[in-house]
């Protein structure tokens, strides 16, 4: 005889449509928490579906038709385009004006500068496997490079001379000028992190293998005049009044549910465990 096991999390319903728990499961990836909180990525899986299937209920109420769009290579699902849908039919947005985006310009203008420019040299040792993540042995030399040009910072070129597994081992390492999107994330943000003359404290991994970065040279953006950032001031302040909107038609829609299995007050939403 079987005993009857309670399950571990309770079902979860809306308006009497019920979210199956393999759903929910599926839907756990998504929302990765610290630590080990199973609960609460539950939680917060099992709330994202709650408010997918009460904007796709409301969608249906109102006899919502949307085709799906592609942008590049994503094209939408038929929800994701019955919810665009529902949004773009439910929400009205005022445009912004000029006052309003000028002064948000007026707060700070030093936040608003063209990008960067770095002048940077590397040592890059590449993985002797080729795999993408370089192997212990490549790590350690990595290692003891990078102690010896920060040692010995005009060495830098002699030991990229002899060291590097890249093209730019030739010319000691420099790799010209590097803008912000020139190179991968990971490069890029210890780029961010130096000052000129300084020599990264541990080697940089990336899908190319281990780098020692320097950076020779740095300019800082200048900061743009009104008329060239007032377009992108004006598009982020209409996407926050957008947001903002879109937040409390679903809150009303929540207001209004029958939701069951799980708490969609917002304090419970944040409360972390």
């Amino acid at each position: 005889m079987t005993a009857n096991r309670t399950p571990l999390f309770p079902e979860v319903a809306v308006n009497g449509e019920r979210i199956p728990p393999q759903a929910i499961a599926a839907e756990v990836q998504n929302h990765p928490v610290a630590g080990v909180k199973p609960g609460l990525a539950w939680r917060r899986a099992a709330g994202a579906l709650a408010i997918k299937t009460l904007l796709l209920q409301e969608a249906a109420r109102r006899g919502v038709k949307a085709e799906p769009q592609r942008s590049g290579r994503n094209v939408e699902t038929e929800e994701e385009a019955l919810i665009r849908g529902l949004l773009e039919d439910a929400l009205t947005v005022e445009p912004v004006g000029y006052g309003e985006v000028r002064a948000e310009w007026e707060r700070d203008p030093t936040r608003f500068r063209a990008p960067p420019l770095w002048e940077v040299s590397h040592i890059l040792f590449r993985n002797e496997s080729r795999q993408t993540t370089a192997s212990p042995s490549t790590a350690k030399f990595a290692l003891e490079v990078t102690g010896e040009a920060r040692s010995n910072p005009e060495r830098f070129p002699e030991l990229a001379r002899r060291h590097s597994d890249c093209e730019s081992a030739r010319s000691g390492g420099r790799l010209g000028q590097i803008r912000p999107g020139d190179t991968v994330p990971e490069f890029e943000a210890a780029l961010r992190s130096l000052e000129k003359g300084e020599i990264t404290a541990t080697p940089v991994s990336t899908r190319y293998g281990w780098h020692v970065i320097k950076i020779d040279a740095s300019e800082q953006g200048r900061v743009l005049p009104f008329a060239a950032v007032m377009q992108k001031i004006s598009d982020a302040l209409e996407k926050a009044a957008w947001t903002r909107s879109a937040k409390e038609f679903v809150g009303q829609l929540v207001a209004a549910a029958h939701i069951e299995g799980i708490d969609m007050s917002s304090d419970s939403r944040t409360q972390q465990t």
